[in-house]
């Protein structure tokens, strides 16, 4: 049996020992703004799992998609760590007590709207403290990690239309949820860096 408690410091391990690659202004990616998100695995029944949130329709940005905590750096932001910890708080209410930051993973685009976007990979260690922001989060979504497993996810590159425009994109059916854009992207991203890495749980 997997044993689950590992999972987090061999994370840390194989994230601390590369160099994820960076985005911004002076290479060419000019006009975007830019945004920390936070890519919150847990286990939850004795399954590793990932946490989303589906938007809603009042939001700025990415009406009813499904995202990643997180959103635009403030001037005030020390850090993207610190603008991911103060987003997630914002968004769903859990806070650095109840988050073990384990890495970066690679920077991405996203395709509707112009944001560079600097993920980090937490671990959830509580979710006693989860609060719904009504106004930007509609609910909380865990999917099981395995749905991205390369060799076994249901994986397909769609053409979704989002606000009139269309987007070729890879994207992830869980339910009835369509996971696509940058969010299917950044979990790509994740897979591909610990998938010959780490002996990955099979649930």
């Amino acid at each position: 049996m997997f044993d689950h408690r590992c999972l987090p410091e061999e994370i840390s391990r194989i994230l601390s020992a590369r160099k994820p690659r960076r985005m911004g202004d002076h290479n060419g990616a000019t006009g975007y703004r830019h945004a920390g998100v936070l890519l919150p695995l847990l286990e939850e029944e004795g399954i590793v799992k990932v946490l989303f949130t589906e938007r809603t329709q009042r939001v700025e940005h990415h009406k009813g998609q499904i995202s990643f905590p997180g959103g635009g750096v403030e001037k005030e932001d020390a850090s993207i760590k610190e603008t991911v910890l103060r987003e997630t708080s914002e968004e769903i209410g859990l806070s650095v007590k109840d988050i073990e930051i384990l890495g970066r993973i690679d920077d991405a685009l996203t395709l509707a709207s112009n944001y560079i976007i600097h993920p980090l990979v937490g671990w959830i260690m509580s979710m006693d403290g989860l609060t719904i922001n009504r106004a930007e989060v509609k609910r909380v979504i865990t999917a099981p990690l395995s749905l991205f497993y390369p060799l076994r996810s249901e994986k397909t590159r769609y053409a979704v239309t989002y606000e009139g425009v269309t987007y070729e994109t890879p994207a992830f059916e869980y339910g009835e949820h369509v996971i696509w854009g940058a969010t299917a992207r950044v979990m790509e991203n994740f897979m591909e860096i610990m998938a010959d890495k780490l002996c990955l749980p099979q649930n």
